[in-house]
This record gives C-alpha cells, sequence and structure tokens, in this order.
C-alpha cells in the first residue's frame, strides 16, 4: 500500500464528490475513514447530500471550510495526535474568487494560524479554490507560518511543488482520484455534447485511467518547516 511504501504517518483526504461525483455521504465517508484517512476536508460541494449534516455534527475527522460564518455546523480544523509524533493541526478552506462568497480566507487564516500555533508549529491547509492565483497568493501569504498548503478543487494536478523561501510547502492542486479517461472525471461523450449543442446532459461517471491523485509533504518535527514534497499520480486497479 501507498501508505507503508512511502512511510506515511498523517493521511489528509479532501472527500468530496465521493458520493458519485455529487457531494459526500455517510457511506463513502465511512469507506474512506475505514481505508486510513485521518482527517477528511471538503468544499463547494460539501452541501450536496443532506445527511453531510451528521457528519458535521458528530464526526471530529470532518472539516468544512473554517471560513464559513459563524453558527455553522462543523469544524474548520482538527488535531491529529500519533504516538511520538507532535501534534498536527489541519485546516480546511475555501476560496472566494469565481466562488461562493465566504469570509476571506486570508484573515481567517491569520486569526486561526497564530492560535495553532500556541500549540504546534505543524500546520497542514487544505485550500480548496478555483483560482491558481488565489492559491498561490496564500502560499506566501502564510510562507513561515504553516507546514503546507495544498490546493484542491479543480480535478487537475498541477506541477509546481515547491518549499517557498520560509519553508511553507506549496502545490496549486492535487488533482483527484477517479477516472482520468473523460473531463475531470465525468464521461466524456455528454460533456462534449454540452459543449456543442448547449443542451442539458447527464454526466455518467468516468471509470476508465482511474488514477490516484495527491502529494507526500515531509515536515520536520521540531520546526514545522517543510523539507520536501512531491506529488503522487498512480493507477488504481478497481475491484
Amino acid at each position: 500500500m501507498l501508505r507503508e511504501r512511502e512511510k506515511i504517518d498523517v493521511v489528509v483526504c479532501n472527500g468530496e464528490n465521493s458520493a458519485g461525483g455529487a457531494g459526500i455521504s455517510l457511506g463513502t465517508a465511512r469507506e474512506l475513514f475505514e481505508a486510513g484517512v485521518d482527517v477528511m476536508t471538503t468544499g463547494d460541494h460539501l452541501w450536496d447530500q443532506r445527511e453531510v449534516i451528521q457528519l458535521l455534527e458528530n464526526e471530529k475527522r470532518f472539516l468544512r471550510p473554517a471560513n464559513y460564518p459563524s453558527g455553522v455546523a462543523g469544524r474548520g480544523f482538527t488535531w491529529v495526535s500519533k504516538p511520538g509524533l507532535p501534534d498536527l493541526a489541519v485546516m480546511n478552506l475555501q476560496g472566494r474568487t469565481f466562488m461562493a462568497a465566504l469570509e476571506n480566507p486570508f484573515t481567517v487564516a491569520d486569526a486561526l494560524v497564530n492560535e495553532l500555533r500556541q500549540r504546534s508549529p505543524l500546520i497542514f491547509i487544505d485550500f480548496h479554490a478555483e483560482a491558481t492565483s488565489e492559491k498561490i497568493a496564500l502560499g506566501w501569504y502564510l510562507d513561515g507560518r504553516v507546514s503546507a498548503i495544498v490546493g484542491t478543487h479543480t480535478h487537475v494536478q498541477t506541477a509546481d511543488e515547491r518549499i517557498l523561501p520560509r519553508g511553507t510547502a506549496c502545490l496549486t492542486d492535487a488533482g483527484f482520484t477517479g477516472g482520468h479517461g473523460g473531463v475531470l472525471g465525468r464521461e466524456w461523450p455528454p460533456v462534449v455534447e454540452r459543449f456543442l449543442s448547449l443542451t442539458p446532459q447527464r454526466f455518467g461517471v468516468c471509470e476508465t485511467d482511474v488514477k490516484l491523485n495527491g502529494c507526500v509533504v515531509e515536515l520536520d518535527n521540531d520546526t514545522g518547516k517543510a523539507l520536501a514534497i512531491r506529488r503522487i499520480s498512480e493507477p488504481v486497479m478497481l475491484v
């Protein structure tokens, strides 16, 4: 397994759209947690399944973007504690460019990072955002204050992984796990027809050329700075 091969201590997974391409269900969340996911993040498809409220209210390992208004169910960050390792904070944020106008992720991150660093310098952020510029800008803004910022949402893995000057690892988009033989995880014929005819189409889930996308980040446990970041894109055999 990838976890054993790469000697991974903590697995963070963006779980939205795991329910047949529409949000996340109790069943798919359970499958991902049973597969070894330590923390599950989400984004703009958080509310696609009504039952998600049960996860938000009852599952501490399940995150929604921290920049939702106060009073919204769920949590925007959590702590991961493993024997022999310092605590790791995992935070979920959502961008605002070409997306819903949540609270400013830059100022929300500012306040939370200052709070979290009182306990540990190890902070990982999933920034679920559309615009590459917004993701890269947040990386520079938080450089040296968080361990890593990995973008999600576009379903296309970017090739710009790097460690910024003050020690924060960044990747604009981790990509997605699913069928890459279509268009962003959907079968390609109805997507093409949509562009040709501008008429509604049913986009089925693509099940060909299935790949696992993501990245592995190595951190210095004392300083919280990133030592390395490497993209992962590997074929997956369906059973």
